[in-house]
């Protein structure tokens, strides 16, 4: 065989050859890249939830509502805002099993239930466009320290999420009462977490927004 054409062939060869190798490592780092979008979107809830800064303000009662707010902001990069009330529950406060507990006086006397926070001021409010809202359940509704919140500020322009915790209680309509008191946003269903819920739970709630 002709000397040129051998050496023809064997050109031919390794060009055949290294343009297999060129397609098949740029698509193995297509496939890596894929991945890495995918695990982003999972762990940067807000992604998902809004394309501007999210906010996850909560009160809690007995720590619960504040260990799912937590992982929600963690997991959702997002700020975090606590709703304090200025004259602090104690544990003899929520004894709702005591008819002269304060929660109880405060169940039978909605006049009582105006609860003065610390603050209801959040820094650069106006910056956030998904506020997520936490809160336990009390007597099927929001914790009242949550309401004085909600009414003192401007959700207009803003996505609300209501978010409870409860030892026994669905949300009810406790997101939408809240909605009621509000000046505008735009109100989405909430959900309910045990009182003990797992950071699965949660994440896995948070994949679903």
């Amino acid at each position: 065989m002709n000397k040129k054409i051998v050496i023809g062939i064997l050109i031919l060869v390794i060009c055949i050859i290294a343009c297999i190798l060129i397609f098949v490592l740029g698509d193995n780092e297509n496939k890596t890249l894929n991945t890495n979008n995918s695990q982003s979107e999972v762990n940067n809830g807000n992604v998902k939830i809004s394309d501007g800064k999210v906010l996850v303000v909560y009160y809690s009662a007995q720590n619960h509502t504040e260990a799912v707010a937590k992982i929600l902001a963690e997991n959702l990069n997002a700020d975090i805002f606590e709703i304090v009330p200025v004259d602090e529950y104690t544990s003899e406060d929520l004894d709702w099993t005591d008819d002269s507990s304060r929660v109880s006086m405060e169940y039978s006397d909605e006049s009582l239930r105006n609860v003065e926070l610390v603050s209801t001021k959040v820094d650069n409010w106006e910056s956030y466009d998904t506020v997520l809202i936490g809160y336990p359940i009390w007597w099927g509704v929001a914790a009242w320290p949550t309401n004085t919140f909600v009414k003192a500020n401007d959700f207009n322009g803003k996505t609300v999420i209501p978010f409870c915790t409860s030892s026994s209680s669905s949300i009810g309509d406790s997101g939408k009462l809240l909605e009621e008191q509000a000046n505008g946003g735009n109100w989405l269903e909430g959900h309910c977490f045990s009182s003990n819920a797992s950071e699965d739970e949660i994440i896995s709630w948070i994949n679903s927004l």
